[in-house]
């Protein structure tokens, strides 16, 4: 089977061989982050989608860490990313970002409405240069990014993108089924669902950096 494309039945099935074996914690998280990718894909609209992608994603890297306190949400996700990159042994990840550069990617990277900067800008906090030159100077760091196999570096500036539109939508800044922003959720929804899949599988592999608690344990 091909390693960057895995359908939410394909995990769960290997998910039921193997969970005996794998750390009751990291077992719970895959189980959590499983049932919000079903429910992603048995919804054909891409807010829905997007959405219950998010928390699946949510769920596979929201755990308890020893400073915690120090955290916000946005360094757990970094570190999150950063330890599946580091053992991420088949480059995975890499292989979707060069894959679907072309499509998705490429496409949301180039989106100006989910680049935080320019709505800093919208809301005068900052000059239309200032945007415009961090806007093209991070599209061509992408590039060099996923040329140089740099995974962590592109992972980092898509997920820039992702989360300015997981704050659109989750804090009720965008209408549901808008017209003006259908190319961003589209290709947000593309993206995670290239990579939540793959992220799923990588922690399935049971590798001792991936262990955590989850914030939320199951209290009988």
């Amino acid at each position: 089977m091909d390693a960057t494309a895995q359908t939410f039945q394909a995990l769960k099935e290997r998910h039921r061989e193997i969970r005996d074996d794998l750390p009751q914690n990291l077992s719970l998280r895959v189980h959590r982050a499983l049932s919000w990718l079903d429910c992603a894909e048995q919804n054909e609209d891409d807010d829905s989608k997007f959405i219950f992608l998010w928390i699946a994603f949510n769920a596979a890297y929201g755990h308890e860490m020893e400073s915690r306190w120090g955290y916000n949400e946005r360094k757990i996700l970094d570190n999150f990313l950063k330890i599946l990159i580091d053992v991420d042994d088949m480059n995975v990840l890499y292989q979707i970002a060069w894959k679907e550069f072309s499509g998705s990617f490429r496409l949301l990277i180039d989106n100006q409405y989910v680049y935080q900067k320019y709505w800093d800008f919208q809301n005068g906090k900052i000059s239309e240069a200032k945007w415009l030159n961090k806007f093209q100077r991070d599209k061509a760091a992408a590039n060099r990014a996923l040329g140089r196999m740099d995974t962590g570096k592109f992972l980092a500036i898509v997920f820039e993108r992702l989360y300015t539109l997981r704050n659109q939508l989750i804090h009720g800044s965008a209408t549901w089924n808008s017209s003006v922003n259908r190319p961003q959720v589209r290709d947000g929804a593309k993206v995670m669902n290239h990579l939540v899949p793959a992220i799923i599988s990588i922690m399935l592999s049971n590798k001792p950096l991936l262990l955590g608690s989850p914030s939320y344990p199951v209290v009988p």
